[in-house]
């Protein structure tokens, strides 16, 4: 019975220190690449909108979340706004309880153009260590992480702290970015 013992004892101790958690890239540092499929069934490549855009927004989204649903309506406005300025964004759904016909669902409801991907097994989440929806990340051609957290401060007044808005235009103008990290607020990720 012992060397059961031992040995599970073992195996635990390896399972436990393989399971360290992620860590957010930093500020600065290459952001992970990774390559998903749209809902729409097209293939799509971080390192490749980085280098075809100006900027490329990650936005982890949510169908069932009320605190993302609030920012539907500026997700849209902002993508919109900024696509003829060069910044593509796109939405990510790494929850286990929303599937794909209901996110092909919510964005056909909610007017959202951008391209959307499922995150199975939340694997692109575990590799920024997304955590809320939404949680907003701002990747330059480089493929380097310029801007990490919110959208805004405040979903009912989006002029209070545009924290989004305002890093964007700095980068774009080639201004450094005065909040380079906001806290992210919202649901979480709820995970495999």
């Amino acid at each position: 019975m012992r060397p059961f013992r031992a040995i599970l004892t073992l195996a635990l101790l390896c399972v436990a220190c393989s399971a360290v958690p992620a860590e957010t890239p930093a500020i600065g540092a290459s952001a992970p690449d990774f390559q998903l499929t749209t809902l729409d069934g097209k293939p799509f490549s971080l390192s490749s909108a980085a280098k075809a855009h100006k900027a490329v927004v990650l936005m982890f989204i949510s169908t069932q979340c009320p605190y993302s649903n609030a920012y539907n309506d500026q997700m849209k406005a902002l993508a919109n706004a900024y696509a003829s300025k060069g910044v593509l964004f796109v939405g990510i759904n790494s929850n286990k309880t929303e599937d794909a016909a209901a996110a092909v669902a919510h964005a056909r409801s909610n007017g959202h153009t951008f391209p959307i991907m499922k995150d199975p097994s939340n694997k692109v989440a575990d590799l920024y260590d997304a955590r809320r929806t939404p949680e907003v990340y701002v990747v330059d051609p480089e493929g380097k992480l310029r801007y990490h957290g919110r959208i805004t401060e405040d979903h009912e007044n989006p002029a209070s702290s545009p924290d989004l808005k305002n890093a964007l235009d700095s980068f774009l103008t080639g201004k450094p970015i005065a909040r380079t990290e906001t806290k992210a607020f919202g649901c979480t990720i709820k995970r495999v």
